[in-house]
């Protein structure tokens, strides 16, 4: 017996093209993180592309590059801000122990 193929509503196809259209991220990462296969997410995007007015048009170069650099400035801020948080578990555990202070 074959396996049933997974059927998504016009919606949840719309909404997955535009997570492409309007992020300007690959339809390769889109669909990892989503979970369909790439070629089913790449017909949602020409789909929905066709039935737009004005698609927006493809990143050129600078503005891939500058894609890019936000990303990495924006992982690292994330990076930064966890660190933060576990130093300030760390002092805050620590002020309200004053025993251990002392040693």
């Amino acid at each position: 017996m074959g396996a049933k193929r997974k059927s998504y509503t016009p919606k949840y196809r719309q909404e997955a093209a535009h997570l492409v259209i309007d992020t300007g991220r690959t339809i390769v990462e889109v669909a990892r993180e989503i979970g369909v296969g790439e070629q089913l997410l790449g017909r949602w995007v020409a789909i929905e592309r066709s039935r737009m007015d004005d698609p927006p048009a493809a990143l050129d170069a600078d503005e891939r590059a500058e894609l890019d650099r936000l990303r990495r400035e924006v992982a690292e801020l994330r990076m930064d801000r966890e660190f933060l948080k576990k130093a300030a578990a760390f002092f805050a555990t620590e002020n309200s122990n004053p025993s251990r202070r002392s040693q």
